[in-house]
């Protein structure tokens, strides 16, 4: 069989975006409208870019590849080892899977906690639950299709619908003003944003889920894989653009309302408890809790696979337990603190995965040259490292202003030229170099 029936395909769909779409997904756009204002569709533009097209490209990428491993080893085998395992633990264990862990308590429960009850303790039974269902559920990957394809993802779309729906019988307002840098660069600023949500890099690893999810309904050629996982991305794709402009929408219209929160979270907050009272609190924690733990099953999964082919010596189910264990630990840090570390740590390796996905994409035109994958990552690494290296505090004088001199430095795409440049430079030499092998080959 070569191809999905268009209810399998479907329900793959709807799976691939529970699996993109976890509470920084659900946070991130009506703070971006709240703060946008009238320029809210202007940086849903380049928001669209980042959180959307990327992340369904990269889906497609790792497919056409055969995972990521192999899509890296374009460009050193050495990078390959390294940034592979680096993505699957900022991603996974290190980063994405305790985010998502305390991400929901933090935000639809700790506010209405009361004084009485330890906020430690509380977390510490939240996450139990949580990472315990999340351990079942992914000790099945084969049966993640039907359980979030046929009642997670769909509960959780329901939901979301419920809320855009009562917010046109109960309207909260016109468009608010724009603010910050969403004044000057609204679609630099709104392209910037959709880093946060994580996902361009979660595509490298959920391509595997997606492939392994396909085979698992009998699809076994690998053209009809592919061409599956562009239909299922570019399905989700279109449900994830759609979800964000609701979202967008309701987060602009609080705007005038409101005013300006401390983050999406509160604004959610706001526009729930505004339109649906004191139950619009439970309905948002129901809707923080399903969307973190799907995209927390995606990671458990994809890097659980990853880790048993890296080490044989242990199986897929026991690194689901290592990792749903030591994710929980880390997720009882607190958000706080995983958050003070994601940023860095995204603005480092995202421009990186970002060039990785372009340069698959256009693979045809320099037939996986090593040089040009090389030129095209040593650049935007260069940079993209720095940069976050100066985030942190360590930074070197002569850099900053050897840097800064690069266009779009001051909005954070100072990488962008370089990476260009690397293209180039590499499409030249690849050029050249057959030039010369082919004048060699004439004179024989």
């Amino acid at each position: 069989m070569n191809n999905l029936s268009k209810k399998d395909l479907v329900l793959i769909s709807l799976m691939l975006f529970s699996l993109f779409f976890g509470a920084g997904n659900l946070i991130f756009p009506p703070f971006l409208g709240q703060l946008a204002g009238g320029a809210t569709w202007i940086s849903m533009a380049g928001f669209f870019i980042t959180a959307v097209g990327f992340p369904v490209l990269g889906v497609v990428a790792v497919a056409k590849s055969g995972g990521l491993h192999n899509l890296a080893k374009r460009v050193n085998p050495l990078f390959a080892g390294v940034f592979t395992v680096l993505i699957y633990l900022s991603i996974g264990p290190c980063l994405g899977i305790p985010r998502a862990g305390s991400l929901p308590f933090e935000m639809a429960v700790a506010p209405y906690l009361p004084e009485s009850i330890s906020k430690i303790w509380a977390l510490f039974i939240f996450t139990l639950i949580f990472f315990s269902v999340a351990y079942w559920l992914s000790l099945t990957p084969a049966k993640l299709v039907d359980r979030m394809g046929k009642f997670l993802t769909p509960i959780l779309l329901v939901l979301i619908s419920l809320i855009f729906i009562a917010s046109i019988f109960r309207p909260l307002g016109s468009y608010g003003v724009a603010t910050e840098e969403y004044v000057n660069s609204p679609f630099v600023k709104g392209f910037l944003d959709g880093y946060l949500t994580m996902d361009t890099i979660a595509a490298l690893n959920f391509g595997i889920v997606i492939a392994l999810a396909i085979k698992s309904k009998g699809i076994k050629d690998e053209k009809a894989i592919i061409s599956t996982s562009v239909k299922a991305g570019v399905g989700a794709g279109g449900l994830l653009i759609v979800v964000y402009s609701i979202l967008a929408h309701l987060g602009a219209t609080s705007g005038g309302r409101f005013g300006t929160t401390e983050n999406g979270a509160q604004t959610l907050t706001n526009i729930m408890t505004y339109i649906f009272g004191k139950p619009g609190a439970v309905l948002l924690a129901v809707i923080f809790t399903l969307a973190c733990l799907t995209t927390c099953v995606g990671l458990i999964t994809s890097c659980s696979q990853y880790f048993s082919a890296l080490n044989s010596k242990l199986s897929y189910k026991n690194w689901v337990r290592i990792l749903s264990l030591s994710s929980m630990i880390l997720a009882n840090m607190g958000l706080t603190k995983i958050l003070a570390i994601s940023v860095p740590v995204l603005n480092a390796i995202y421009p990186i995965a970002i060039m990785l996905i372009v340069l698959a994409m256009l693979d045809k035109f320099f037939n996986g040259s090593t040089v040009v994958y090389g030129l095209t990552i040593l650049f935007t690494g260069i940079v993209s490292v720095a940069d976050a290296l100066g985030q942190v505090g360590i930074q070197w004088n002569f850099i900053v202003n050897l840097f800064s001199k690069l266009p779009l430095y001051s909005k954070g795409l100072g990488w962008v030229v370089p990476a260009l440049i690397g293209i180039v430079l590499g499409t030249v030499y690849k050029l050249v170099e057959e030039k010369i092998s082919y004048s060699k080959v004439s004179e024989l």
